[in-house]
């Protein structure tokens, strides 16, 4: 099953995330899914984003890897935190001018307050093209309240669950 996410930081005034925000004109503008125990977000590159001619710039692989980790965070772990590590292994160059790529976060492990996720990306034609491990440093969810803007849970998930019907899952 699949769930939309929205994103209830766009209320905050000042918010301008260059992985997330909507509003910000430079940004990625990331959309997420819920599917089962997932995080997965469909992204059509911009060629701005491009590094070589029509490739996927590898800084901008690192940060779609890296944001959708936190929204895992954010929505199956209910909490905020900061990345603490990034390992990220580029197997195949990403065409920029395709169409959409997949990326996908799951959880690995928990270890004490330590987020363990597997984040995989996939060119538009499906082929697993980068992969990370990123290592999440979690607060206890009063803390991401108080110090990190961290809403309601349910201001995450969007009551309309057409959103996803038209890609395919890994």
């Amino acid at each position: 099953m699949q769930k939309k996410i929205q994103n209830p930081f766009r209320r905050n005034e000042g918010y301008n995330c260059f992985g997330c925000s909507p509003d910000n004109p430079f940004g990625l503008h990331m959309e997420f899914i819920e599917e089962d125990d997932e995080i997965v977000s469909y992204w059509d590159p911009a060629p701005n984003f491009q590094g070589w001619f029509n490739v996927l710039h590898g800084g901008i692989q690192s940060t779609l890897m890296d944001e959708i980790a936190s929204w895992y965070v954010f929505v199956k772990l209910k909490t905020g935190g900061v990345t603490s590590q990034l390992e990220v292994k580029y197997k195949k160059a990403v065409p920029s001018n395709q169409g959409k790529i997949t990326i996908r976060a799951r959880l690995i492990e928990m270890k004490r307050n330590i987020a363990v996720m597997d984040v995989k990306l996939y060119s538009p034609d499906n082929e697993l093209c980068t992969v990370a491990v990123v290592k999440y440093f979690t607060f206890p969810q009063e803390v991401a309240k108080e110090k990190l803007w961290y809403p309601d849970q349910d201001g995450f998930i969007e009551e309309d669950h057409s959103c996803c019907s038209s890609n395919s899952k890994k």
